[in-house]
């Protein structure tokens, strides 16, 4: 091969190694001090001042793209070069190899399996179980009227209902407080993990302790559901009769029950913590822009009347969607992931060396100026037909993108959809003056303080 022919071959990765601009931070730790400050301030400044693709000192070196070509390229492209990453590994102990964290072979398999659970017939199932649980909540709330209520936590309590029921039918009653509280503190000390430089989880300090009572609070009622169920061989139309049941269409294997519970604590993770943070959100948003709230209302009024909602209702209420879908732009629950890449890539011109981790964060991307105008303003309008079809596609990735997107987003599109919906025909909810509520960037991303709200009840 001539010289000529030679350099004529070499890949763009292996000849041009153009770095990434960023912040210095410094020398040794980079800008770790400042992310451990504020995360969200770090990353939005970054993204400020040095562009849509940052190159960040964390210790480590790793890179955030805020650009939806950028994300399109990490997430679908080229997506066999990405991976769950090192991060991932700090929330392992909670929920094992679930579909969250597990990659290759394994992770393919598990999809596969689960898949049929969330189809659209099963889905139309699961509607009846939130409308009927959320109407259970409201008439408790009518029959026993007291001051502000805080709704992050009313909607942990009515998130966690839903999620027991429709994943395990089961009804949790006393348990769901102490349920609810051990998921808080295992994901509290999962970001404490984060945000440390050494994980050391089997030590025997105060904080692992706190954080093994909290899982074995968790593994004795999933665990417990599952013996439950293989021993009763019953099938009750919920996801964990679906699991256990689903076969590998090459082997025949089923799920073991380890794989079970790393399934199912995904699934609670996910069903509970982040449904209940978009609920907080949103009526947060509401009581702040109350011309939207007496659009959707309307709406909700003109489909529904005083009836509750059915699954076929759910395509009628198009501004109620809106709604969701931008308060899942300005709070995705969702707010960060990661990937680590298998092999070198190039991205914007800029070298991504091999074994690093390439970071997304739509809390960051949902606020691009050079995407969304006015970025920080609550539209709805955004998403009307026109408004999405003129926009990228991967400017908006609240449950992230391609084949790793998230299996259960039309679940949680449901479970928004009817609670916002049933909550609006009954009350008008008025946030208590003088609070000061900023988006804290936990595992999801929580409200930074209790979201304390009057409820109005509706008059004829």
């Amino acid at each position: 091969m001539t010289t000529a022919l030679a350099k004529a071959t070499k890949s763009p990765v292996a000849t041009k190694r153009k770095l990434a601009p960023g912040p210095k931070g410094c020398f040794v730790f980079g800008s770790f001090a400042d992310m451990r400050e504020n995360q969200i301030k770090l990353f939005m400044d970054s993204t400020r001042d040095h562009g849509d693709i940052v190159r960040l000192h964390l210790v480590i070196y790793v890179h955030l793209i805020n650009h939806p070509d950028h994300v399109r390229h990490v997430l679908v492209d080229n997506h066999t070069n990405y991976e769950k990453d090192r991060f991932y590994d700090r929330i392992k102990p909670v929920v094992g190899e679930g579909l969250l964290t597990s990659n290759g072979d394994f992770w393919r398999r598990q999809r596969r399996l689960a898949q049929p659970a969330f189809h659209k017939q099963r889905l139309a199932g699961f509607a009846d179980t939130m409308t009927r649980t959320t109407a259970e909540c409201l008439d408790a709330w009518v029959a026993s009227p007291e001051g502000p209520r805080d709704m992050g936590a009313e909607m942990m309590k009515l998130a966690l209902q839903i999620v027991g029921r429709t994943l395990f039918s089961a009804e949790l009653g006393g348990e769901a407080d102490a349920v609810g509280d051990a998921l808080g503190t295992a994901l509290e000390v999962t970001k404490e993990r984060f945000h440390s430089l050494f994980m050391g989880a089997s030590l025997p300090t105060a904080r692992n302790r706190r954080f093994n009572k909290a899982m074995k609070v968790l593994d004795d009622v999933v665990y417990g559901v599952i013996e439950e169920r293989r021993a009763s061989d019953k099938d009750e139309g919920d996801l964990l009769s679906m699991l256990m049941s689903a076969r590998d269409e090459d082997t025949g294997e089923g799920m073991t029950d380890r794989q079970l519970r790393d399934e199912l604590m995904t699934m609670l993770l996910a069903g509970h913590e982040t449904s209940a943070n978009a609920l907080a959100w949103g009526f947060y948003l509401l009581s702040k822009n109350p011309s939207v709230e007496r659009r959707m209302h309307e709406e909700v009024r003109a489909v529904l009347g005083d009836r509750p909602p059915t699954f076929d209702d759910l395509p009628k209420l198009k501004y109620t969607r809106m709604v969701i879908d931008e308060v899942l732009r300005l709070y995705p629950p969702a707010w960060l992931y990661t990937r680590g890449t298998i092999a070198a890539d190039e991205i914007g011109g800029f070298h991504i060396p091999a074994k690093s981790v390439v970071m997304i964060s739509p809390y960051v991307l949902h606020r691009n100026p050079a995407i969304w105008d006015n970025p920080e303003g609550f539209d709805p309008e955004r998403f009307t037909e026109a408004n999405v079809a003129a926009r990228s596609k991967h400017a908006y990735v609240p449950f992230a993108g391609g084949p790793r997107q998230c299996i259960g987003n039309n679940f949680a599109l449901m479970e928004l959809t009817i609670i916002l919906a049933m909550m609006s025909q009954r009350f008008r909810l008025d946030l208590v003056p003088g609070q000061k509520i900023e988006p804290e960037p936990t595992v999801t991303l929580r409200p930074s303080a209790p979201v304390m709200m009057t409820l109005r009840p509706r008059t004829a």
